[in-house]
């Protein structure tokens, strides 16, 4: 579908005059809120010293990354001429002198916030997976496997000299991760709140952006981990408790972002701006209301489930849940961009937004990516830091680190 796009152009999606974005940011938008679940469980959960992260924060920073990579694609096919895309840089090489991007431009705005995001993310990623790629290093038997793993472990020795540079890093990245979590997703929301669209112009979307990307990344952690505990038979490390500590927090981020939708119909009414209010007239009774409501049933409701522990404790529950919490999230997008879009000022420049066979292909085709990324990371390379598992369980136990890196599984 990519590949037939960038041949016959973005004319293939249903856009026009009235709404030219669509799927493609809110794609974009929601690939990218799905990262933040894995920097905040690594970072901000690590800096807290929260024990419950050990088996899952692999998983999540992974995650984050290939979401991170889905999100990438579509601002490159939002543009039309993917092959130009070497603008949004500053460009230094040319005949002309240095040409510098449009900083005003959000665009360029969300190609700073991607980069970062994407390089923190992964150097924080690969360097929680040295212990361990060490510990398949010593274990592994043909020489290219040695070779590999050798080289990715960077001579990883496990001495306590080794072990306390390797936590001074790991406190150093958290430290520069945690404000990525706030500053990224409030960069993408600047996209929207920097114009003057009703739906749009509001100071409240940085707040709440990033609540909502919190509340759909957990909800896309919360749906693997349960997929790969009841097929990878992984109950010991991924407990109940973990899945409690995680819908606790799904509880909370959940209920910010319901908070959120009622503020901005509180300023709509009470701001006493005519166009804003009947924006929000438009999103509740108008003809993408059914969007609205499923928006609300799936953010604001289903959520609530969690204050009852028998909920917070049934897999079955959480999964289903999880997988409504994505819906939801997507469509609180789609709400956000295309339905802000479809009616503007003027009634004449009014138009509906239908999306064609390739909206829907691009779309589904993301998720494809995103999953096989996912099924090949848990292929080939150990999806639970088992160095972290195994030091919360030998500090439970009263004793020390051993002998460190070898100790990982």
């Amino acid at each position: 579908m990519a590949t037939y796009l960038i041949a016959r152009g973005i004319g293939v999606w249903g856009l026009n005059n009235s709404v030219g974005w669509a799927f493609d940011i809110t794609n974009f938008v929601f690939w990218i809120g799905i990262g933040h679940a894995g920097t905040l469980i690594s970072a901000i959960l690590l800096l807290f010293r929260q024990k419950w992260r050990t088996s899952i924060n692999r998983s999540a920073e992974a995650m984050t990354i290939f979401a991170v990579m889905c999100a990438g694609l579509f601002p490159l096919l939002h543009m039309g001429r993917p092959w130009d895309a070497f603008f949004i840089f500053p460009y230094f090489p040319n005949q002309h002198g240095p040409l510098w991007v449009n900083f005003r431009s959000p665009l360029v705005w969300d190609v700073f916030a991607i980069s970062t995001y994407f390089t923190i993310s992964l150097v924080f990623w690969y360097l929680g997976l040295v212990p361990d790629l060490a510990s398949m290093r010593d274990r592994a038997v043909g020489k290219i496997k040695k070779l590999v793993f050798g080289t990715l472990s960077l001579g990883w020795n496990g001495s306590h000299r080794t072990w306390a540079r390797y936590e001074i890093v790991s406190l150093i990245l958290a430290g520069l991760a945690t404000p990525l979590v706030l500053s990224v997703h409030s960069i993408v929301s600047m996209d929207f709140a920097t114009s003057l669209l009703p739906g749009w112009h509001t100071t409240i979307f940085p707040p709440y952006f990033v609540a909502g990307a919190i509340y759909s990344g957990f909800g896309m952690v919360l749906m693997l981990l349960i997929l790969t505990r009841q097929t990878m038979n992984l109950h010991r490390y991924i407990t109940v408790r973990h899945l409690d500590s995680m819908a606790k927090v799904l509880l909370l981020t959940g209920s910010i972002v319901g908070f959120a939708y009622a503020t901005e119909f509180f300023s709509a009414w009470y701001g006493g701006n005519l166009y804003e209010r009947y924006h929000f007239i438009n999103r509740a009774t108008g003809p993408y209301a059914w969007c609205f409501y499923l928006m609300v049933l799936c953010n604001v409701l289903t959520p609530q489930l969690y204050w009852f522990k028998k909920v917070r404790n049934h897999v079955g529950l959480l999964f289903i849940t999880s997988i409504l919490v994505n819906v939801g999230m997507w469509f609180e997008r789609f709400v956000i961009i295309v339905v802000s879009l479809h009616r503007a000022f003027l009634p004449s420049g009014w138009g509906m937004f239908y999306p064609t066979l390739v909206d829907v292909g691009i779309l589904v085709g993301s998720f494809g990516l995103f999953f096989t990324l996912f099924l090949l990371f848990i292929r080939f390379l150990p999806m639970v830091a088992m160095w972290e598992v195994k030091g919360v369980v030998t500090e439970q136990s009263g004793h020390g680190h051993g002998d460190g890196g070898h100790h990982a599984g």
